[in-house]
């Protein structure tokens, strides 16, 4: 018998995330460890009147390619993925990882390769998104990996798990529309300002949001949710900056991130472990040393780090930042392989918008 919460969860993925219409194409897509909430996910859509399609991948699958692939390989795109993503009205994404640090050996070049050639179909989706053809949601599955990397039992992380995503609530629809209301107000306010003034720790960093539009994530696109964001004018970026949390990316660990910028471009990027990795990931192709996203994260429920950016770029009180692609919704211009989010802790921090201050240690102020 399935948890019932799983069952929840499914439905808010279908019914409200994606909105699933009578005859959708929907992929649900992940791990053998998350067929519980696969089977879940299946039976709503079918009950939705749509079309499921299952992707399921296997313990190690990264791993084995990136380990056995030529560069041919490493940059081929199936006919298949380019007919699936013109063709797909919605997607569910689970992720349910055995090994979080599988990957941890793999050159870098090759991933940044393969992200790169990945990029003809994130823009293809990007493209149909924007006309309302296509909706998408990325939500977990309690697995032993993502427990110990949070340092929980499996038992007490899934009862993390599942009061982050807010299904413990009888009506989690009900729920996140509450979350977009209160979320609504800020993004109206952030809609106004033209330069934003990053202050903290090892941090001067200012940018132009002018013109840019900021959404904001009430459990549309990411379960667990919980912030607003946006993209800035791509050679805004000026100054320097640190990000106090882990960087986690394919399972590589990156620690004390501090990036400088001139010209929109980081033209210096290190850290005090990983400074290799970081460098070759952000050299996946021209557009990955620009920054794609700037955001607030706004979830207070969620209180602990968990080395799972779905998670951890929601926590209340922090915000982050990525390299490489983009938004096009929010009128960002910055197309690329890489998307990497950095999070920043600040308790001890200041945002200025256009020279007044409007946020102060993790809290907007009036």
């Amino acid at each position: 018998m399935r948890h019932p919460y799983l069952d929840r969860l499914a439905r808010l993925m279908v019914e409200y995330s994606i909105e699933v219409k009578k005859g959708d194409i929907v992929m649900i897509r992940g791990g053998e460890e998350a067929i519980p909430l696969i089977k879940a996910c299946f039976e709503r859509v079918i009950l939705a009147g749509g079309h499921p399609v299952v992707r399921i991948g296997f313990s190690g699958q990264e791993y084995l390619f990136y380990k056995n692939a030529s560069e041919e390989q490493l940059k081929f795109i199936g006919e298949i993925d380019r007919v699936t993503a013109k063709n797909i009205n919605g997607l569910i994404a689970i992720l349910s990882s055995t090994n979080t640090k599988e990957l941890t050996g793999v050159d870098p070049q090759k991933m940044a390769m393969a992200r790169a050639a990945q990029r003809e179909i994130r823009d293809i989706l990007d493209e149909r998104e924007l006309k309302g053809e296509f909706a998408w949601v990325l939500a977990p599955y309690p697995t032993t990996a993502y427990a110990q990397d949070a340092e929980l039992s499996l038992e007490e992380y899934q009862d993390f798990l599942f009061e982050a995503c807010g299904v413990t609530h009888e009506n989690p629809v009900s729920y996140w529309k509450e979350v977009s209301e209160r979320q609504k107000g800020i993004c109206e306010r952030l809609n106004q300002v033209e330069t934003l003034h990053y202050l903290g720790k090892d941090t001067d960093l200012t940018l132009s949001v002018k013109g840019r539009k900021w959404i904001s994530c009430d459990g549309k696109r990411n379960i667990p949710d919980g912030e607003v964001f946006t993209s800035p004018v791509k050679e805004s970026v000026e100054g320097t900056i640190y990000f106090d949390y882990p960087a986690c990316y394919s399972g590589v660990e990156v620690h004390g991130v501090r990036l400088t910028f001139k010209n929109g471009k980081i033209v210096e990027a290190h850290a005090e472990k990983g400074e290799e990795f970081l460098n070759k990931m952000l050299d996946t192709d021209e557009n990955a040393r620009f920054l794609g996203e700037v955001a607030f994260g706004l979830n207070f429920g969620i209180k602990r780090f968990t080395k799972n950016i779905l998670f951890d770029e929601k926590i209340g009180g922090t915000i982050h930042m990525a390299a490489g692609a983009a938004y096009p919704e929010t009128g960002g211009e910055n197309p690329s392989g890489l998307h990497w989010d950095f999070i920043k802790g600040m308790s001890e921090g200041e945002v200025y918008a256009d020279g007044r201050l409007i946020y102060r240690n993790g809290r907007f102020v009036e």
